[in-house]
């Protein structure tokens, strides 16, 4: 950690958890360890075909998520 309170997160573990600049992440503090969480996003396209065969456009799932791309 620097004077700054900043840490550097290995390059092989950011490659693992496919983490890149700007990935936000969520800090959970149990006990006496710090977790880091990274939030990701998911696209209407991360949905399709999950809960099977719907006549249901790639439009109308992103205006019911509040997607934007």
């Amino acid at each position: 950690m620097d004077n700054r309170g900043r840490i550097t997160i290995p390059s092989e573990i950011r490659k693992k958890l496919r983490l890149k600049k700007g990935t936000t992440l969520l800090i959970e503090v149990r006990e006496k360890m710090i977790i880091l969480k990274p939030l990701r996003k998911i696209s209407a396209k991360d949905l399709l075909g999950i809960a099977g065969e719907e006549e249901v456009s790639i439009e109308e799932i992103e205006k019911s998520l509040s997607y934007t791309d």
